[in-house]
Order: structure tokens, then sequence, then C-alpha cells
């Protein structure tokens, strides 16, 4: 199976080049990722545990769809592929963009730009992606997160940080 290509882009998120995803790892690249939450009717998140053969975080909870920007995507066509690709379903109404984070070692050097939907599917989970899939209320993820933080991956801790601090947290 061929190895993904990633943009490498500078500070200001422009692209500078391009290298397979492992050198982009383990070099430490800027590179682009982006997290979809998925809200239900009831305003609880879907949470995925990241499957035990992930490269980063491993066995993890983190957003309910995450990905790379493959070389040449938008964000936006990037988050529409990754919860295909990891949920087998796309929203019926367009995704909203929250905002977007600066790389640092939390993120693992990835500008991430933060989308939410709304569904409850049905999802058809890749598990190769996903080990487990569950439906959270955003108080008892705080609650997870606080208590034992180490298995939520850093860069979705960020997300929820930044949700916190924009206010966007759901009712």
């Amino acid at each position: 199976m061929q190895e993904d290509i990633f943009d490498i882009v500078d500070e200001f998120d422009n692209v500078i080049g391009q290298k397979p995803r492992s050198e982009v790892h383990a070099e430490g690249l800027k590179h682009r990722a982006v997290h979809v939450l998925v809200f239900n009717g009831d305003n609880e998140i879907f949470m995925q545990k990241r499957s035990a053969n992930k490269d980063t975080w491993p066995g993890a909870w983190d957003a309910s769809c995450t990905g790379h920007v493959d070389t040449g995507e938008t964000y936006l066509e990037a988050a529409h592929r990754e919860l295909q690709e990891e949920l087998g379903w796309q929203p019926s109404e367009d995704l909203e963009f929250l905002f977007k984070l600066n790389p640092s070692e939390a993120t693992g050097q990835e500008f991430i730009e933060v989308y939410r939907a709304r569904g409850i599917g049905p999802f058809r989970l890749n598990l190769e992606e996903i080990e487990v899939g569950e439906w959270m209320t955003w108080s008892n993820l705080l609650e997870r997160i606080e208590y034992t933080p180490q298995r939520f991956s850093s860069a979705f801790r960020v997300v929820v940080e930044r949700l916190q601090a924009l206010e966007l947290i759901p009712a």
C-alpha cells in the first residue's frame, strides 16, 4: 500500500513542499489535519476510540472524526473524505467551521480546522481506524478528561480547551 503524501506548510500554513506521512511525523514537520465533532439532537458528542494500530495515540479517545489533509485537498474536502472513510457517513447539512488551531507539540505540529456536524448516523465504523464509538454528554466527557486525561489524544484536549474558551460548548 502506498504511503500518504502530505503537504508540508510553513508557520503561516502556506504549502512549502510534500513528504510521505512517516517522514512528516518523524521529522516533526508542520502539516494539516481536520477534526469533525458530530452532535446528535440531545447535544451528545459522538466520540471515537482510536484503533490500537494507529501510529499516534493508539487506543485513545478522540473527536468523532479526525484525519490529515492530503496533498492538494482543502480542509473542508478532507473533512468530508474523513467522515466517509472513518464513519461511512455524510451529514445532511453543511459542516459548520468552528475554529483553526495552530501547530504545537500537543497537536503533533498540525494546523487543525475544527468543524461541527449534526446527525445520528447510521455510522459504519472503519475498524482499521476506530475501535469503538460512543455518544457522550458534554459533562460526562469533561469529567472523563479531568480524571483520565491520558486516555484522550492531546490534540482533542486542545480542541476541548478552545471550545470552552470560545464558549462553543453545547447546552
